[in-house]
């Protein structure tokens, strides 16, 4: 999993009710119906929530919504509930509950939160870059969608920063992919890969690596000329890396050095 600087928005609910991000062992428990006045079952969860119970909090804050689905503690509940799973680390109940309110207040004011809560849930389970990397590009997407809907905010501000990251995250698979094919002798796939990274990935941390490895691979094919360009494009934006003395090295090797 990548990380940010996250939690100073994820927790700004959290900060309201003065809780701390710690995390609850305690697993989700259906909850019999007790009809109850809707003040007194929200107050139930987030006194449950105070007490860092999540996953608990979570179903008695959907149980709000389920007894009173139309008073505005319901649209209060469905956001809170969200929160819950979030912090309780069931990211997937988190982007549920907020897609709900979504679709039942789209124009609210909350809106903006909700749309943020979904983002920074599929961000959270972003994983290894030798795993599957679907979750990422969902994490990309939700993030564009935080910084498209809302740019000015505190949210869009903080997805600037996590589709940075995961952008290096995508970049990161693709030189795993490429150094893999590399060293089995498939140069043309791996620099199909490296290509990717200094294409679509250009201001990430991989592209003078991405670049070296382009050298390599283009020599190992016999295409000399290519193999400067981008020792070429190496030298020029990164005149200082190990990446780009590796390169001149290599291609002076070559007879092709400057």
């Amino acid at each position: 999993m990548i990380r940010a600087p996250m939690r100073p928005f994820v927790l700004v609910l959290a900060a309201a009710l003065a809780l701390g991000a710690c995390s609850s062992n305690k697993g989700k428990k259906d909850q019999a119906y007790v009809a109850r006045d809707v003040e007194t079952l929200y107050n139930v969860a987030k006194d449950t929530l105070n007490k860092r119970q999540y996953k608990v909090a979570a179903a008695q804050f959907d149980e709000v919504e389920r007894q009173h689905p139309y008073s505005v503690w319901a649209r209060r509940a469905q956001l809170m509930s969200a929160f819950s799973y979030y912090v309780s680390g069931s990211y997937n109940d988190a982007i549920g509950s907020a897609q709900r309110f979504l679709s039942l207040h789209p124009g609210s004011r909350e809106a903006p939160y909700a749309y943020y809560m979904i983002a920074v849930s599929y961000y959270e389970q972003i994983s290894g870059v030798e795993r599957d990397q679907k979750i990422t590009q969902q994490a990309l997407d939700a993030l564009g969608e935080v910084i498209r809907r809302y740019p000015n905010t505190d949210y869009a501000a903080d997805a600037r920063l996590k589709v940075d990251l995961a952008r290096d995250h995508l970049a990161g698979k693709e030189m795993e992919i490429g150094r893999f094919y590399q060293i089995r002798g498939l140069h043309l796939a791996a620099t199909l890969r490296f290509r990717n990274v200094v294409d679509q990935y250009d201001t990430t941390s991989h592209t003078p690596e991405a670049l070296h490895r382009l050298v390599e691979s283009y020599l190992l094919l016999g295409l000399p000329e290519e193999a400067k360009k981008a020792a070429a494009v190496l030298g020029s934006n990164y005149p200082g890396s190990k990446w780009y003395e590796r390169s001149f090295a290599l291609m002076t090797k070559h007879g092709s050095g400057r």
